[in-house]
């Protein structure tokens, strides 16, 4: 048992008959009516704790799954209360590298009832983790002491790259393929033939298809033109290399750039995979330990710092914040110049933020793939 507040405000106040029964008698009365203020104090704490063992609340988390990296993912706690409303404290012992929304959960349950609650932790890196048991207070009925005990929840708990973002990527991909999004998935121009359709406001002319428009006129002579709609072409080969050298280790909003970077060559797979082409993925540092010479478009995909932005704009009142914005200015400098000279090799070039860089570069691929560019 914990003490509370009010067992200290009543200990407080028999200090202070103490102090009045001196006065009035003396030392020696107001000392003895303090130690059997106390007492009964202290024993009603003990009966009190009695009752709050006795009405206990029941405490289980919700069953983990996979985590994903440098996302929210929530963590549902189940909180069933007895015969009595109860007020409550829970602190789930998460592990302490994660980011928490709410470290510790406090309510009053009414009688008979089961709430779920609901907090959000954030992994910076991946890889197993111990997950503790669920520490839980519960206030005695009549406010004097805290009972104190942990619920035996312990478990190892993986963390993964983004797959909550894989899995909504993936949703959007399918809504492209055989959803609403589809016609705007075709407003390129691509190589392999799809299906007839009427003409709409819009269309490429060229798309026209003669013939088929005089066999629907012959049969209904007020049919519309027909307009032939072109898919990319399948099973082209995307080749996909991620570096995990040692500048890949640094931290950009929390993340290791690998990390950042292997979400994202995931997010590419899974979207060429989607339309039908073949991936390959090669990691590498000092040495290139999987290398398939590729026969597309290159595509060079960088991984821009807000923070070297933000000091670059920043305004300076002195010495050393001016020696930082002069280095980030030549840092972004050298960048401008080096994607120059790869797009007059004719490489595409794709710098983003790291938290965005996922989403632009499967928007960028599927573009090129409209274009029919690959």
């Amino acid at each position: 048992m914990v003490p509370s507040g009010r067992l200290y405000l009543l200990l407080l106040l028999g200090m202070a008959i103490a102090i009045a029964l001196s006065d009035i008698f003396n030392v020696e009365v107001g000392i003895l009516a303090a130690l059997v203020f106390d007492a009964v104090i202290l024993g009603l704490m003990a009966i009190d704790g009695l009752q709050a063992r006795r009405n206990r609340v029941e405490v289980s988390r919700h069953p983990l799954g996979r985590l994903s990296i440098g996302r929210e993912n929530p963590v549902t706690l189940s909180v069933k209360s007895g015969n009595h409303p109860v007020q409550i404290q829970v602190c789930d012992n998460y592990p302490r590298d994660f980011w928490a929304s709410k470290p510790l959960l406090e309510t009053l349950l009414p009688a008979n009832t089961t709430q779920e609650f609901t907090y959000n932790v954030s992994p910076s890196q991946r890889g197993e983790f111990a997950w503790g048991d669920i520490q839980v207070r519960q206030l005695s009925p009549w406010g004097l002491a805290w009972a104190d005990w942990k619920v035996t929840q312990s478990q190892k708990v993986a963390v993964y790259p983004d797959l909550v973002g894989l899995r909504s990527l993936s949703i959007r991909l399918t809504l492209q393929n055989t959803g609403t999004m589809r016609q705007s998935r075709r407003q390129g121009i691509g190589t392999e033939f799809a299906e007839l359709r009427e003409y709409r406001l819009g269309d490429d002319p060229r798309l026209v298809d003669w013939k088929a428009t005089a066999r629907k006129l012959g049969a209904i002579p007020t049919a519309s033109l027909q307009v032939r709609v072109l898919e990319p072409e399948q099973e082209q080969t995307l080749i996909i290399l991620l570096d995990r050298g040692r500048l890949m280790t640094a931290r950009v909003k929390g993340l290791k750039r690998f990390d950042w970077g292997l979400n994202t060559t995931l997010s590419l797979a899974l979207a060429g995979l989607s339309r039908g082409d073949k991936v390959g993925v090669g990691v590498f540092d000092k040495e290139v330990t999987t290398w398939i010479p590729p026969r597309y478009l290159p595509f060079c995909v960088t991984l821009r710092d807000p923070l070297v932005d933000a000091i670059a704009s920043s305004p300076t009142a002195d010495v050393k914040g001016a020696y930082s914005r002069a280095v980030a200015l030549d840092l972004l400098a050298q960048r401008q110049v080096a994607f120059a000279r790869l797009q007059q090799k004719g490489v595409l070039v794709l710098d983003a933020p790291a938290d965005r860089i996922s989403e632009q570069l499967v928007d960028r691929y599927l573009r090129l793939k409209t274009r029919n560019q690959l």
